[in-house]
């Protein structure tokens, strides 16, 4: 059984407008910008069949879920449920940030660096922990959908608030460590999950984009005054299109995939790139070089630890005739690749080392305030990707990267504290919400 779940943040609302913590309080209205920004949600959306719909009751979130739809080809009804409503923040609901640390300045320090552990106290002096209590109530609705919708392969549009939405998406990927501060949501961001299952225990989930805002304008995520790293894989190949394992056999791309360079170039033309780095094959180069023509002046430093996986006697050949040579091992790469060892090729482990380490290198060498791109491959994405997430590298097949996707990171700048995915495997400018890049192997 499969199920798509699409997690939709309301628009601006007049709290966020006027930089206000909304909490699970009904104050909060939609700004006319926010109703614009769900108008542009809902048609990014209007063309997906949808099964059933969910949503907040509290107005932000209820009157976003209406201005989708009445975008979307077919005549739905929504469920508002309690299930989804925003975190409860008690005594901070209704205050500015700054207020907020004039009257909770030890509160404001934990829940800047560990939310989980924030404690707060209600009018009657009741004690309680908002982000616990939240992951409760998140796994509890996931379950409820879980059970169900367990018949039949299913779409549910869900539309809530900021909190609600990252601890769903953390119930999801099994919680990891400061996982809250790990991700973004913007004010009408799309997030796509899919999810293969049996029972919640068992579940299989991909992270098919996180935080597309490509409807709106500017189309990536505000940066601050942090390091930004464009995060993209290469180009299609005829491997790719194929469903060979290419690996480090040096393949370049072929016309679709200069179409998505140049799809993702025009993207991002708008956004400042001071570096560029890219693995040492062609593929991942010609990306960058395509990416780059609208960034004239920009160099590429070209990284060997960003090449490709190394399949070995995989390399060259299609999934059948690998199935045909090795299926005990093909058939435990797809479940646990932790536990592969390629003949005469890499394991994941052994990616993902030098993966990171060449990443490392890439943060290290930026200064200041500046954007660099990357561009590099499948597995070595994915594995930079789960680590970022405090994800383990076995996680592989968690992380959906699509030829020509575009991710952002912004990374930290505190001390212990994690990078943020700001956007992950962005194929809108592909054509369409859903990435429909080949389903090729490595």
């Amino acid at each position: 059984m499969t199920l798509r779940l699409i997690f939709v943040r309301h628009g601006l609302s007049s709290f966020n407008k006027e930089g206000r913590i909304q909490g699970r309080n009904d104050l909060s209205t939609l700004t006319k910008e926010g109703q614009l920004q769900a108008e542009a949600a809902g048609k990014t959306i209007s063309s997906i069949p949808i099964d059933a719909i969910y949503s907040s009751p509290l107005q932000r979130a209820s009157e976003t879920t209406k201005i989708i739809l009445d975008q979307h080809q077919r005549k739905l009804q929504a469920t508002y449920t309690d299930e989804l409503l925003e975190v409860d923040l008690g005594p901070w609901s209704g205050l500015t940030k700054n207020e907020i640390k004039n009257v909770f300045p030890k509160e404001i320090a934990i829940w800047q660096k560990e939310p989980k552990e924030l404690t707060l106290y209600k009018d009657d002096g009741t004690k309680f922990q908002p982000i616990k209590e939240l992951l409760y109530q998140a796994e509890h609705f996931l379950k409820y959908l879980f059970n169900t919708y367990s018949s039949s392969d299913k779409t549910i549009l869900i539309v809530a608030h900021n909190a609600i939405l990252r601890c769903l998406i953390l119930k999801l990927i099994n919680e990891p460590s400061k996982g809250f501060r790990r991700l973004k949501l913007d004010n009408t961001s799309i997030s796509i999950f899919n999810m293969t299952f049996n029972n919640w225990e068992d579940r299989q989930v991909q992270i098919q984009c996180l935080n597309n805002i490509a409807h709106l304008h500017p189309n990536l995520p505000k940066k601050g005054r942090k390091k930004r790293i464009i995060l993209v894989r290469h180009g299609e190949t005829d491997w790719n299109k194929q469903g060979r394992f290419q690996g480090q056999i040096d393949i370049p791309l072929n016309q679709n995939g200069k179409f998505q360079a140049k799809a993702a170039s025009e993207f991002l033309k708008k956004h400042i790139i001071e570096k560029a780095f890219s693995s040492s094959l062609s593929r991942p180069k010609e990306t960058a070089q395509i990416i780059l023509n609208e960034h004239p002046g920009v160099e590429i430093s070209l990284k060997d630890s960003l090449k490709e996986i190394g399949h070995g006697d995989w390399e060259g050949k299609l999934e059948s005739e690998i199935k045909s040579n090795w299926p005990d091992l093909l058939k435990t790469w797809k479940i646990s690749p932790e536990k592969v060892q390629m003949p005469k090729g890499e394991n994941i482990t052994e990616v993902s080392t030098r993966s990171i380490s060449g990443w490392d290198e890439i943060c290290k060498d930026l200064k200041n305030e500046e954007t660099a791109l990357v561009v590099a491959h499948d597995a070595v994405n994915k594995t930079i990707l789960c680590h970022l997430l405090g994800l383990m590298p076995s996680k592989i097949w968690m992380i959906k990267q699509g030829n020509g996707g575009i991710t952002v990171i912004d990374l930290s700048e505190e001390e212990g504290q994690p990078d943020q995915i700001t956007c992950l495997n962005i194929t809108s400018h592909l054509g369409g919400i859903i990435d429909s890049t080949a389903a090729g192997a490595l």
